[in-house]
């Protein structure tokens, strides 16, 4: 009797397991421009969210929908992520790559996390105007499309808070500066946190 006492007792001290966050996306997430990969939003987040969540950055300067979707098996399968927060199709814009292509990679991908037994909270972005309104404005739309279709959690536009701020974008125009991660850490927890407290 005593043994079983004792058991339940380092059961119930023992500390929960740590949520796992991962953040899928591309340059915007990657801290790419930084002088220091620390300063991006993604470590940021994982400051804020503290040691009860292990917030975990495979996000690849560059990268297309195509080529997320193409190494999101082994990422999932290495990483065993709770939450995924899936920031890509950026670049398939930039490039002007048709938008069937983008909405079949995307839902592939929240296939791959849902039969991982991770939720999505699935980021939108916003294209220069100077891509024209017959592009940019269904490429915005199909975000939100993809998410009420799937009913996955949605951030509409990751740069909200910074991207007509121009003393918080690099002279690129299309990067955040150090001083605009912090305000795309506080863009994202709104979203994130209601996924964490249904995992708690």
């Amino acid at each position: 009797m005593k043994k079983i006492f004792l058991s339940l007792i380092l059961l119930v001290s023992l500390p929960s397991m740590a949520d796992t966050v991962l953040v899928y996306g591309d340059s915007l997430s990657a801290g790419y421009g930084l002088a220091n990969e620390e300063l991006g939003w993604v470590p940021l987040l994982g400051e804020a969210l503290g040691d009860d969540h292990q917030v975990l950055n495979a996000s690849i300067s560059g990268e297309t929908s195509r080529g997320g979707l193409s190494r999101l098996p082994a990422v999932l399968d290495r990483m065993q992520p709770d939450v995924v927060i899936l920031e890509l199709g950026a670049n398939d814009g930039l490039r002007g790559y048709p938008l069937n292509q983008l909405e079949q990679n995307l839902n592939r991908m929240i296939d791959l996390i849902e039969a991982a037994n991770a939720e999505v909270l699935l980021v939108g972005i916003h294209l220069p105007p100077n891509y024209g309104p017959a592009y940019t404005e269904p490429f915005f739309d199909l975000y939100r499309a993809i998410a009420e279709q799937r009913q996955v959690a949605y951030l509409p536009f990751l740069l909200d808070a910074v991207a007509l701020q121009a003393d918080l974008m690099q002279a690129d125009g299309l990067h955040p500066n150090a001083d605009a991660q912090p305000v795309i850490r506080d863009t994202v927890l709104p979203y994130l946190r209601p996924l964490l407290e249904s995992n708690s």
